[in-house]
């Protein structure tokens, strides 16, 4: 069993291939020297400090080493679907080699996006994906730094919060008219902008940079289309990912937005699969092919990858989710609020709030909620049960914080 990307797909499919009862070898590739680690900790408890790189590893060193997992440091140049071959090179031996594989997966992830502006490669402006870059972002945060974050995504929101933690100055550039306006609804973009300036940070919406340059003093100047200029110490380039899709090109594999794979997260090839960032899917609510870049994706697809590398037949069917963490508030999407097409809101006090999506048909499809981790955190595990499990509540019952959102499952 050969694995490509070893990051959390590639080690949960790793582990799972163990526990699934599989006893034959399985090489677990990737281009970072580290084992498999978590990424949601990156933008977050590994700038403040609360966190370091060994809490966000997958699973203990030993475990790998107990389970017989090779773990190998190379890059993957070219996959020959006939043979049932990739092909390596880097790594400790520094040349090309063949290995065979039964079953492949791909777990490739995705690129950090770039900005394609004079600047954009200089050495203060940074993006975040790995532990590497965590650390580098981590030792630039002290107090008082000036830290100009492009992108008010969950990324850059992430990252804001972290360093305003650290007593950093923090400037976030939109070039949306609001924050967040693919992932959830205008009220909860408002108060996510609301939460960040009123923990001082400085959010411009509506701007986007044109350039970066080194200025004498060691900064960074980024002119934006507005015509104003930031000073900035470091800059954080948060624009999202390109799925990593080459080989499968290569391979001549189905590639839309994503790796195409079909609910047992097969590819158009015998033998070959995909999960994770790069994947993408028929979602579980409409059939419609979707792609998720979340923890949840991660961990759920990399064990029913593993089930169907062993011919086991397990469909997908998990419900997108994802949460983010900025300051001491949460955010949480459930389901697909998309495929709404009426929304019913439930205050919760404090300026917490969940909305519910319902389709025509009056189906549960959706629930994104906001406020402080206290006021929220059980209202939306209950929520997001609600959409599991297909539910059809009256929107009265919905709107109603005193109807007991237990009482609707």
């Amino acid at each position: 069993m050969v694995i490509v990307g070893a990051g959390h797909v590639g080690g949960r499919a790793a582990q799972a291939l163990r526990e699934f009862g599989w006893r034959g070898p399985i090489v677990l590739i990737g281009a970072e020297p580290h084992l498999p680690y978590e990424r949601p900790p990156l933008s977050k408890g590994l700038l403040t400090g609360e966190q370091d790189a060994a809490s966000t590893a997958l699973r203990p060193a030993v475990d790998w080493d107990a389970d017989q997992i090779t773990h190998v440091v190379a890059w993957v140049e070219s996959i020959d679907t006939a043979a049932h071959e990739i092909v390596l090179t880097g790594g400790p031996q520094r040349a090309e080699r063949r290995i065979a594989y039964e079953a492949l997966l791909l777990a490739t992830g995705g690129h950090l996006r770039r900005l394609d502006i004079p600047g954009a490669d200089l050495p203060g402006v940074l993006g975040l994906r790995t532990l590497d870059d965590a650390a580098q972002i981590a030792s630039r945060l002290q107090p008082g730094a000036r830290l100009v974050i492009v992108g008010g995504g969950f990324i850059g929101l992430e990252v804001a919060a972290s360093a305003r933690q650290r007593g950093c100055e923090v400037t976030v550039i939109e070039g949306a008219p609001r924050l967040l306006g693919r992932a959830v609804p205008e009220a909860i973009g408002a108060r996510v902008l609301a939460l960040h300036r009123a923990h001082g940070v400085e959010i411009r919406l509506g701007t986007l940079p044109t350039a970066f340059e080194r200025q004498t003093d060691g900064r960074t100047r980024v002119t934006l289309t507005d015509g104003t200029a930031l000073a900035a110490d470091t800059v954080l380039v948060g624009i999202g990912i390109v799925p990593a899709v080459e080989l499968a090109v290569q391979a001549g594999l189905a590639v839309s937005r994503g790796i195409v794979v079909d609910a047992q997260l097969a590819t158009s090839a015998p033998g070959v699969f995909a999960a994770g960032d790069v994947a993408e899917f028929p979602s579980p609510l409409s059939g419609a092919p979707i792609r998720q870049e979340t923890w949840q994706n991660a961990e759920s697809q990399a064990r029913v990858a593993a089930a169907n590398m062993l011919g086991q037949g397990v469909t997908f069917d998990t419900l997108p989710w994802f949460w983010s963490d900025q300051f001491d508030h949460q955010l949480q999407v459930c389901g697909e609020p998309a495929l709404g097409v009426t929304t019913v809101t439930r205050p919760l006090g404090d300026a917490a709030l969940v909305d519910f999506h319902l389709d025509a048909a009056g189906r549960l499809v959706g629930v994104s909620g906001f406020g402080p981790v206290s006021a929220v955190a059980k209202e939306l595990k209950l929520a997001r049960m609600l959409v599991e499990r297909r539910r059809q509540p009256s929107p009265e019952a919905l709107a109603d914080a005193s109807v007991k959102l237990k009482s609707l499952l």
